[in-house]
C-alpha cells in the first residue's frame, strides 16, 4: 500500500514539474518575442510570424491572432496527439499570448535584425525545448511540429526548421526579403538551441582508454580523479591481440587532469575524449556512493 501510494506521489510531482516546465517555457517564448522579433518586424515562422505580419500590416494585436489562429490547432491536437499532450498544450498556448499581451510595453530598444534574430532565436529555443522538455507544446506551428515529431520520429528542433521555414518562405512574397532570411537565420538558431536544450548537452566527457596496463590505469582513475569505471575486454581488429578497454565518465576539469596523468604514466594507452551529452546515476546526477 506504500509502494502505491509512493508511486502516486512520485507521479503526481513528475505532472507537476511538467506544467511548471511548460509555464515557464512559455514565458520565455512570449518575451523572445516582444522583446527581439517583433520590434525588428521578424516574422520568424508560426503563428508568431502570421501575427507580426498582421500587425505590420493591419496593427492587429498579436496576443489576440495568437489565441485566435491557436484554437483550430488545440482541436486538431486532441484528435491526433491525445488528451494529455493536450491538456499540456492548451497551457502553453494560454500562457505564450498572455505573456504578450502582459509584457507588450516592455521594450529593450534592440531593432537591429541580426541581433534580433540571433538573440530572439536564443531566448525562443531555450523557452521551446523547455516546454518540450515538460512534454508540452505552446501551440501554433509548435504543435504541428510535436506532431510531426510524434509519427516520424524526427528530432523536434528539425520539426520545428521544417514547419517555420515553410511559414517564413511563404511570408517572404507579401514582406521585406531581407527581413525573411534573418527569419530564417532565426528559427535555424531556435532550431540547434531546442535541441540543446532537450539533450541537455554537458560538460562532461566520457573517456574511453584501450590498454594492456589496466591495473595501472584503473589505479590512476581511482587515485587522481576519484572517478568511476567499466572495464571490457576488446580483440585488436589488426594485431588479434586482447586488451582491456576502460569506460570512464569525468567533468571537464578532471578529463583534463586526467589526460594529462595518462600522458605521463601509461603514454602507451590508447585513449579517446567524446563528449557526453548528458549523465544519469550516481556521482552525476545522484549522489555518489562508494562500495
Amino acid at each position: 500500500m506504500e509502494e502505491v501510494q509512493q508511486g502516486g506521489s512520485d507521479l503526481k510531482k513528475a505532472i507537476s514539474n511538467d506544467y511548471l516546465l511548460i509555464i515557464f517555457g512559455s514565458v520565455l517564448v512570449g518575451l523572445s518575442y516582444n522583446l527581439f522579433l517583433l520590434p525588428a518586424r521578424l516574422a520568424a515562422g508560426g503563428v508568431s510570424g502570421i501575427s507580426t505580419i498582421t500587425y505590420e500590416l493591419y496593427g492587429f494585436n498579436p496576443a489576440y491572432i495568437q489565441w485566435l489562429v491557436n484554437i483550430p490547432l488545440f482541436i486538431l491536437a486532441i484528435i491526433l496527439a491525445g488528451k494529455d499532450f493536450s491538456m499540456k498544450s492548451l497551457v502553453g498556448t494560454m500562457f505564450v499570448p498572455f505573456t504578450i499581451w502582459l509584457t507588450g510595453g516592455l521594450e529593450l530598444g534592440v531593432q537591429d535584425p541580426l541581433l534580433s534574430s540571433i538573440y530572439g532565436g536564443i531566448i525562443l529555443g531555450i523557452g521551446l525545448g523547455i516546454v518540450y522538455r515538460g512534454n508540452g507544446s505552446t501551440g501554433g506551428t509548435a504543435l504541428i511540429a510535436q506532431i510531426l515529431r510524434k509519427f516520424t520520429g524526427i528530432s523536434s528542433g528539425f520539426a520545428q526548421l521544417i514547419v517555420d521555414g515553410a511559414v517564413v518562405l511563404t511570408s517572404a512574397l507579401i514582406f521585406d526579403f531581407e527581413l525573411a532570411l534573418f527569419a530564417l537565420m532565426s528559427i535555424y538558431v531556435t532550431s540547434k538551441v531546442i535541441d540543446f536544450v532537450q539533450l541537455r548537452t554537458s560538460p562532461q566527457k566520457l573517456i574511453l582508454i584501450i590498454t594492456e596496463r589496466e591495473e595501472e590505469v584503473r589505479t590512476i582513475i581511482r587515485d587522481e580523479i576519484d572517478r568511476g569505471l567499466t572495464k571490457l575486454r576488446v580483440t585488436g581488429g589488426h594485431s588479434n591481440r586482447e586488451r582491456t578497454m576502460i569506460l570512464c565518465v569525468a567533468e571537464q576539469a578532471e578529463a583534463v587532469y586526467l589526460k594529462k596523468m595518462l600522458n605521463e604514466k601509461e603514454p602507451s594507452s590508447f585513449v579517446i575524449f567524446v563528449n557526453a551529452s548528458e549523465i544519469l546515476g550516481h556521482g552525476f546526477s545522484k549522489e555518489r556512493i562508494y562500495e
